[in-house]
């Protein structure tokens, strides 16, 4: 694996993993899709989706702690304000040997660039919210939430998957 390949890879998912439409009904069967797949693997884990300011599913499993719903706000920040995934913008500063402090003076305790976050896509449209996972290792997070869009968008993962 290499920073440019993923980051190739996520441009794609970030292009492919879009709704044509984003309901309260698509938020909760995607959000106990994720909760499923976080079960699955015994993860403690935190799972949020948000359309705008609303939010539309939380939960939290087993083992987790108000830590984790504070990775979410601070993914959630980066992707709503570079409408990127926060893997891509951590990998992306990663090759450029910055940070978003360093780069733009955004305070760490309000932005991370860890990977969960990823935008909540509508076609025609843009961004219009976020989905995100804390509680795993960043890439794991990131893969997590894709897979989840992936089969709520009916899309083989092999065509957006990142890999090991």
């Amino acid at each position: 694996m290499t920073l440019e390949r993923d980051l190739a890879r996520i441009r794609h998912q970030e292009q492919t993993l879009a709704f044509p439409s984003f309901t309260p009904l698509t938020a909760w069967e995607l959000g106990t899709r994720m909760r499923q797949l976080a079960v699955d693997r015994s993860a403690p884990m935190a799972l949020e989706i948000q359309l705008g300011e609303h939010l539309l599913f939380h939960c939290a499993l087993p083992g987790t702690t108000p830590g984790n719903a504070d990775w979410i706000r601070r993914k959630r920040n980066t992707v709503l304000r570079f409408q990127r995934s926060s893997y891509a913008m951590g990998l992306s500063l990663e090759a450029e040997k910055s940070t978003l402090q360093e780069k733009l003076g955004l305070p760490l305790r309000d932005y991370s660039t860890h990977g969960g976050c990823f935008p909540l896509i509508l076609l025609g449209t843009g961004c219009v919210g976020t989905i995100t996972a804390s509680g795993l290792p960043q890439r794991e997070d990131h893969n997590l939430v894709v897979q989840a869009l992936a089969a709520q968008l009916n899309i083989p993962l092999e065509q957006v998957a990142l890999g090991d």
